[in-house]
């Protein structure tokens, strides 16, 4: 690849000036009630999906914006469509058992926890391929990063498996309800370690999160108010036996407490209800899905109009997205091609856009993970920092050989060193990056881009490049390329990384 793509917003900027003002009149200039077309239809499901097909996108191409908005409102989810992995049914193992094994059952425990999360990851990006509502999905994982919490802590893919449960049944439901569950979810609690926060002993570390991470952001809340908060979560714990949430009120500190200038003897659901009502809240979350929907610099007048749409819809989150998708901004020329894909987007929307269906899902799962992003395990509580922190020159290199991969079948993977991919890949000779690579490089020899059947999936006129690409590619297309040999080209350019 010749250009960079450090800086995303110069996918727009490679369009000469006097078409790029033009092309942002026309786009002002459209009446609400105009056919979206084919690039405002790809723009949109390929933001609020992953890697839509040449005939999603024409099914969409005639709607108006607020039709086709509304549909994909209408189509989310509170519950997977695919068949979670047998092993979610079984009984919660706890944690004190685990504490009395010996090394051979230690050993045995762990090879089970990762062919488990190993499960539980391919079932999740089964259902971001198959589902029937890819928002939903995004929004899972938005969720996922915004309440990040990761299984190497864990340690019970059943009790991460619990929380995707949660996140996915108020993807697009109430952000006040989703931050009272979530406040009290297992995985949640063992992850920042209330469940064995005392009276005597508070620990302040959900207190913190929750305010710096999930609702407020920084610079809105003292220590004071973090302190007297973690005594408030005192006592939220789980049942050492069935890992369910517990409320113990022995352990609770029932004393009158101060936060952010209220005062009273308050429980935790009384410490989130006050963080709710504080505006900075709204306009945190709003800010949040801006970046995630519309561009990487949010515009601060329109976060407040946003958050205002959001407080008065008492949270519920459709409301927010409605406005948000249906915003100027979300349709404007110059926020196009504005993202970096992350790399469950690259990964899932290439198999999906090329009408790629594998079997085995585990090679594309450690692709993501050696790529920067493994599914249920976040780097840490503040998440994946997602933007321009996707692209490093190593990642950058094996996006490119993962997508060659697809196309030649025979270009190894970027070095080991480019990132780590957690617990599940320990143990094997070389390291865990050096097994994951060679996990994935057999199992994406099955991965084979078939032109032949995919081509005959395009709709008549269809433009290869109007699908793969949200703005003009930056090389050249070279006269003459055409079929595979085109689409493989296409996906090797730089503006394939975009959105």
């Amino acid at each position: 690849m010749r250009a960079p793509i450090a800086t995303p917003a110069r996918g727009f900027a490679r369009i000469p000036a006097i078409l790029a003002l033009a092309l942002v009149a026309w786009a002002t200039s459209l009446p609400a009630s105009a056919a979206i077309g084919y690039e405002g239809a790809r723009h949109l499901l390929n933001r609020t999906g992953f890697g839509a097909t040449d005939g999603e996108i024409a099914a969409s191409a005639g709607l108006a914006r607020g039709e086709a908005v509304e549909r994909i409102l209408a189509m989310a989810r509170t519950e997977a469509s695919v068949a979670a992995p047998a092993f979610v049914n079984e009984s919660f193992v706890p944690y004190y058992k685990l504490r009395g094994q010996d090394e051979a059952q230690r050993k045995a425990t762990q090879q089970m926890n990762v062919e488990q999360g190993f499960e539980l990851r391919e079932w999740w990006l089964r259902e971001i391929l198959l589902t029937p509502s890819p928002l939903t999905e995004r929004m899972t994982i938005f969720w996922h990063n915004h309440f990040a919490t990761s299984q190497q802590k864990v340690k019970s893919a059943k009790l991460i498996h619990s929380q995707n449960v949660l996140l996915r049944s108020q993807a697009l439901g109430n952000f006040a309800t989703l931050l009272h569950a979530v406040s009290k979810d297992p995985a949640m609690l063992v992850y920042l370690d209330n469940a064995n926060s005392r009276r005597q002993a508070p620990n302040e570390n959900f207190a913190r999160e929750v305010m710096e991470l999930f609702t407020l952001g920084e610079g809105h809340y003292a220590e004071g108010d973090i302190k007297e908060a973690a005594r408030a979560f005192t006592g939220w714990s789980i049942d050492r036996d069935t890992g369910r949430f517990v409320n113990r009120p022995f352990f609770h500190d029932a004393g009158t407490k101060t936060v952010l200038g209220k005062s009273g003897r308050f429980g935790g659901d009384d410490v989130l209800d006050i963080l709710l009502a504080r505006r900075e809240t709204a306009e945190f979350v709003t800010r949040k899905l801006w970046r995630e929907f519309v561009s990487p610099e949010p515009d601060e007048a329109q976060v407040k109009r946003l958050a205002g749409v959001f407080r008065d819809a008492r949270y519920e989150v459709k409301p927010l997205l409605r406005a948000l998708l249906l915003s100027d901004a979300f349709w404007a020329p110059e926020n196009r091609a504005t993202l970096i894909k992350s790399p469950v987007e690259l990964v899932a929307g290439t198999l999906r856009t090329l009408d790629i269906h594998p079997m085995n899902l585990r090679p594309a799962v450690v692709a993501s993970a050696l790529l920067g992003q493994n599914l249920m395990s976040p780097p840490n509580v503040k998440g994946w920092p997602g933007g321009e922190a996707w692209i490093t020159s190593a990642t950058l290199l094996g996006r490119k050989q993962f997508l060659e991969r697809l196309f030649r079948g025979n270009a190894p993977m970027a070095a080991p060193e480019m990132v780590a991919v957690g617990d599940e890949m320990k143990g094997e000779a070389g390291g865990p990056e050096a097994r994951a690579r060679r996990m994935m490089e057999r199992g994406l020899q099955a991965y084979a881009f078939d032109w032949w059947r995919w081509s005959r999936t395009l709709q008549r006129g269809s433009s290869v490049e109007a699908l793969m690409l949200a703005t003009a590619a930056v090389n050249p297309v070279p006269p003459g390329t055409d079929g595979a040999e085109l689409v493989r080209f296409l996906a090797s350019d730089p503006a394939y990384q975009l959105k």
